[in-house]
C-alpha cells in the first residue's frame, strides 16, 4: 500500500492569549515619546482595552501552533464538490501585497488612483471577453451577492418595461443559494426537477414557463458536475414568453475559455473570482462574484462603474437606470488584483488548459471510484463527480462515516449531502491544480476506506482517530451551540 499523507505527530496545546499573559511583557520596544503625557479622560477612564500582554516568542509559537491545528490547500488535497478549492499561485498574493495597490485608500480622487481604476477596468473587460457578455461589474463581494445583484438587475429590467413579474424558476440541480437570491427580490422561486440524464429537459421548463415568471436560474455545468446540454433551447423558451436567463457561474472553472455563454442564450451570469480565477477563499470570506450582462442590462449595473475617457480613468455614477450600490466602493478590491494577475499570468491559452485539466481531472477520480461507489450517473462529467452512499449503507456505514475517515489519511473530505438529488452524495472536486500523483493517493484512500467498511464498519464510525479532535456529536453542537470561548 501507498505511504498516505495522514500520520500522527507533535501536535502541541496551545491556550487563550489571555492565560498566557503576563503582566509587564511586550512583543516589541516602543519608540520614546516625543509628547507630553496627557490624562485619559475622566469618562473613558476604567475602560481600557483588556490586551493580553505577552512578548515576542510567545507570540509566534502561539500563531505557529494554532496554524499547525488547521488543514487548507497548502497542506494538503481540498476536494470539495462545487467550492473549487484549487491552489492560489504565491505571485498572486505578492502583487496583490505591493504597497501602491494593498495600501492604496478607497477615498483617493481619481487622478492619484489610475493604476488601481486601470486594473479594475481592465478586469471587467477579461471577464467580458472569457464569458461572452458584454458588461461587467465588480462590486458583488460574493457568490450570493452576486446571484442578488444578478436578480435585482433582471427585476429592474423587467420594471424598466412595465412587466410584472412574480416567479422565477430554478432547477433542483442549482446551486442552494439561487432560491434564497431570487426569494429576496420577491419573487417566487419555482422548483424545476431534472431529467433521468441529470440535466434539465426542454419539455419541463416548457411546461412551467409562462407569462408570470421573470425568468430561470441555471447553474451551469449544474451540482451534478453536468453541462446543461440543452440549454440553447431552454433560453429560446424562456426568450419566448419574455423572460431572462441567469447562470450561476460559480461553476465557471470548467468551462472557463471553452464557452461562450452569450451563444448559449445567457444573459446575466455571476462568476466567483474566489473559485475560477484562484484567489483565496474560505473561512467567510473575502470573496468576488462580479455579475456579467448582455448589452440590453448594462445600464442597470451598480455604481460607480469604472469609466475611461481619452486614456484616463474616472468613477462614473451618471446611470439614472442603476439597481445603485451592492458593495461598499468597488467590491473586494485585493481580491480583485489577485485575479487580474492570475488571468494575466495564464493568458486565454492558460485559461482555456486550466478548464480542460479540470474536467480530465474529475473525470480521472470519476472512472477509478465507479467500482467501489455508486455512480448515479455514469456519463462523462466536467468539473466535478457526484456518487450516492449506496455501496457504504450496503456494508453498514455512512457517507458522513468515509469523509470522517478521509481524515486519517491526511485528506480533507469532499462536500458530503450535497447536491439533494442524489441520496447520501458525496461530490468530489479535484481541480485542475492536483498532480496524478495525488490524485491515485486519493483514490486509494478511498478504496481502502471501502474495503475497511465491509470488514471492520465500527472502525469507521469512530473516525477520525489520528486528529487533534475525534469524532464530534454534530447533532448536540447544532442543538446546544457553545458560542464562548
Amino acid at each position: 500500500m501507498s505511504e498516505f499523507p495522514g500520520a500522527t505527530g507533535l501536535v502541541l496545546n496551545e491556550p487563550l492569549v489571555w492565560e498566557k499573559s503576563r503582566a509587564g511583557r511586550s512583543a516589541f520596544s516602543a519608540p520614546r515619546r516625543d509628547v507630553e503625557e496627557t490624562p485619559l479622560d475622566e469618562r473613558l477612564q476604567g475602560t481600557e482595552p483588556d490586551l493580553p500582554e505577552l512578548y515576542e516568542l510567545d507570540v509566534v509559537r502561539h500563531y505557529t501552533r494554532l496554524s499547525q491545528w488547521n488543514f487548507g490547500v497548502d497542506s494538503g488535497m481540498y476536494p470539495l464538490g462545487s467550492c473549487t478549492m484549487k491552489y492560489n499561485p504565491k505571485i498572486n498574493e505578492k502583487l496583490a501585497a505591493l504597497p501602491g495597490l494593498a495600501s492604496a485608500h478607497p477615498l483617493l480622487p481619481d487622478f492619484l488612483a489610475q493604476g488601481a481604476l486601470r486594473i479594475l477596468y481592465e478586469l471587467e473587460r477579461f471577464l467580458a471577453e472569457i464569458t461572452g457578455l458584454d458588461a461587467v461589474s465588480l462590486q458583488p463581494a460574493a457568490g450570493a451577492q452576486g446571484e442578488l445583484t444578478g436578480m435585482l438587475l433582471i427585476d429592474a429590467w423587467h420594471k424598466s418595461r412595465g412587466s410584472k413579474r412574480t416567479k422565477i424558476l430554478v432547477p433542483d440541480t442549482a446551486h442552494g443559494t439561487n432560491p434564497a437570491s431570487a426569494a429576496l427580490c420577491g419573487y417566487r422561486p419555482v422548483p424545476v426537477a431534472s431529467s433521468a440524464r441529470g440535466v434539465l429537459s426542454v419539455e419541463a421548463v416548457a411546461a412551467a414557463m409562462d407569462a408570470e415568471t421573470a425568468g430561470i436560474m441555471v447553474t451551469n455545468p449544474n451540482t451534478l458536475g453536468l453541462f446543461e446540454e440543452n440549454i440553447r433551447s431552454i433560453a429560446d423558451i424562456v426568450h419566448q414568453k419574455g423572460g431572462l436567463v441567469y447562470c450561476d457561474g460559480a461553476n465557471l472553472n470548467a468551462v472557463m475559455g471553452i464557452v461562450d455563454m452569450a451563444a448559449a442564450g445567457v444573459d446575466v451570469l455571476h462568476v466567483n473570482l474566489h473559485k475560477t480565477f484562484s484567489t483565496p477563499h474560505g473561512g467567510g470570506g473575502p470573496g468576488a462574484g462580479p455579475v456579467c450582462v448582455k448589452k440590453p442590462l448594462e445600464p442597470f449595473l451598480p455604481v460607480p462603474r469604472v469609466v475611461c475617457e481619452n486614456g484616463r480613468y474616472r468613477l462614473s455614477d451618471a446611470y439614472p437606470l442603476s439597481v445603485g450600490k451592492v458593495h461598499a466602493f468597488l467590491g473586494n478590491f485585493g481580491v480583485l488584483v489577485r485575479a487580474y494577475a492570475y488571468i494575466l499570468s495564464m493568458g486565454a491559452c492558460g485559461l482555456e488548459r486550466a478548464s480542460r485539466l479540470a474536467v480530465l481531472n474529475a473525470n480521472y477520480v470519476k472512472e477509478n471510484l465507479k467500482a467501489v461507489l455508486h455512480l448515479p450517473h455514469d456519463r462523462p462529467c466536467m468539473h466535478e463527480c457526484v456518487f450516492s452512499e449506496r455501496t457504504l449503507k450496503e456494508r453498514g456505514v455512512t457517507t458522513l462515516d468515509l469523509a470522517k475517515r478521509l481524515m486519517d489519511y491526511g485528506f480533507h473530505p469532499p462536500t458530503v449531502y450535497f447536491p439533494l438529488v442524489v441520496h447520501g452524495a458525496i461530490m468530489i472536486e479535484p481541480t485542475e491544480t492536483e498532480s496524478k500523483e495525488t490524485l491515485d493517493l486519493f483514490v486509494e484512500a478511498v478504496k481502502a476506506i471501502v474495503e475497511e467498511a465491509a470488514k471492520d464498519p465500527e472502525r469507521l464510525k469512530k473516525a477520525p482517530g489520528r486528529t487533534r479532535v475525534g469524532r464530534l456529536d454534530e447533532a448536540a453542537a447544532a442543538r446546544t451551540p457553545r458560542l464562548a470561548g
